[in-house]
């Protein structure tokens, strides 16, 4: 191959849609089983690669040279095959190093607690001694000599501001993990009462259980598409021996943010979820899907008689079994039922790679329809919209005025999707 990245599972890698926005060679996606490296590395059949998980250490002994910052890192995501001599560099760190001003945070004067103690963490303490931080600690399920324990972070590092995680914890496609300890006890943030931000490495999905636990408690926290973009970029010039603008880092990172976001629409039954979700389909070319159609299909019966037959509690379990379907899919349009939002589940599943749009319609123009169990008369959705709408307001990314037409409200929407601030 010429230009590609090296991994040992990539199935869902995003780097080639990446650099193939960047220029346009040809970009390559190779799994490579342990055994294997040492072959393949030998025959340099390459101009370029991207190295990734588990190999950006064990691809050094194989340089001819290595970058100094590379070198010092003691990581390497990128090599050069220059007329069969290899060269060592490390863009995660300035790729890491935007990332973390994009959130507007600093790592001057902070401590900074890092998880893991793989190749990406060793960029991130190398960033963050640059940086100036005060104290910089990597974190272990198993104390070493390199990495504290979980209970020693407790203890001993409660002040800590700044959290980077660059374990795979919450990666596709286990994207319901989180980073435990020895004893199989989930990171709490709440134990950090100083945090000011969390960064995590991984961007698949877009908001890890991690980010959103911080997004929940009012921390900038953001997931790794930027730095994944940004690194790209910078690894890049290395490939073409161009320089690229930053403003390239954010025209790439937005269009993969746009293409691969979910559009999910939640609001009270006869707001319009339906027809809005169509509209959109069809302006943006994402795939629509109901979640109440799901329910119909996977059961074999329509609400009504689910709710008849079964009950609510039965109805909410079938909900929750087809949020969690989508949850790890993108480039979707989802409009979700009414009561889908009384969950917490449901929305951590839908903000892994989806954004909340409240289609909020007033009061007066939610007309009650006998195939809406919960909401059959004008006194029943009087009574869901006043239990609801506190709930709407509190899960959703944005609120959308639906009191004009559906084209407006999908026009609304779009306009928002496609400007892409970020949910910190």
């Amino acid at each position: 191959m010429t230009y590609g990245v090296i991994g040992e599972h990539l199935p869902h890698s995003f780097s080639k849609i990446i650099h193939e926005k960047i220029e346009s060679y040809s970009y390559v996606i190779r799994e490579i089983e342990r055994e294997k490296l040492d072959a393949f590395m030998k025959e340099k059949d390459f101009q370029g690669i991207n190295v990734t998980i588990p190999y950006k250490e064990a691809v050094i002994p194989y340089l001819d040279e290595i970058d100094p910052m590379a070198s010092a890192i003691g990581a390497v995501n990128t090599v050069i095959n220059r007329n069969g001599k290899l060269f060592g560099y490390n863009t995660d760190f300035k790729g890491l190093a935007a990332l973390i001003r994009r959130l507007g945070l600093t790592l001057t004067g902070k401590k900074v607690l890092i998880l893991g103690t793989g190749g990406t963490s060793k960029t991130a303490k190398a960033l963050a001694i640059s940086e100036g931080a005060r104290e910089v600690k990597r974190i272990s399920y198993m104390k070493s000599e390199d990495a504290i324990s979980y209970r020693e972070a407790y203890s001993d590092h409660a002040d800590a501001e700044i959290l980077i995680n660059t374990t795979p914890c919450g990666m596709f496609p286990k994207i319901d993990t989180i980073a435990t300890d020895e004893n199989q006890n989930e990171l709490t943030l709440s134990r950090f009462p100083c945090l000011e931000g969390v960064v995590d490495v991984v961007y698949n999905p877009l908001r890890t259980r991690l980010v959103q636990t911080a997004n929940n408690r009012g921390l900038p926290a953001q997931g790794g598409l930027y730095m994944l973009v940004a690194q790209a970029v910078y690894a890049a010039e290395y490939f073409t021996k161009k320089h690229y603008p930053d403003s390239l880092i954010d025209r790439v990172y937005n269009e993969i943010l746009a293409q691969k976001e979910n559009i999910v629409l939640i609001g009270m039954p006869a707001s319009g979820k339906t027809t809005v979700g169509k509209l959109l389909a069809e302006m943006t070319k994402k795939q629509l899907v109901d979640t109440d159609d799901m329910i119909v299909t996977l059961t074999g019966k329509d609400i009504p008689t689910i709710f008849r037959e079964e009950g609510e509690e039965a109805f909410r379990r079938y909900e929750s079994e087809v949020i969690a379907s989508l949850a790890t899919r993108e480039d979707l349009v989802i409009a979700t039922g009414g009561g889908a939002i009384l969950k917490d589940i449901n929305i951590q599943k839908l903000k892994h790679n989806g954004r909340l749009y409240f289609i909020d319609r007033p009061l007066a123009s939610l007309i009650p329809t006998e195939d809406r169990p919960t909401a059959s008369s004008r006194e029943a959705i009087e009574a869901r919209y006043r239990e609801r709408y506190p709930i709407y307001q509190r899960v959703s990314d944005v609120r959308i005025d639906a009191d004009t037409d559906p084209d407006r409200v999908a026009s609304d929407i779009l306009a928002h999707h496609l400007k892409k601030e970020d949910l910190t």
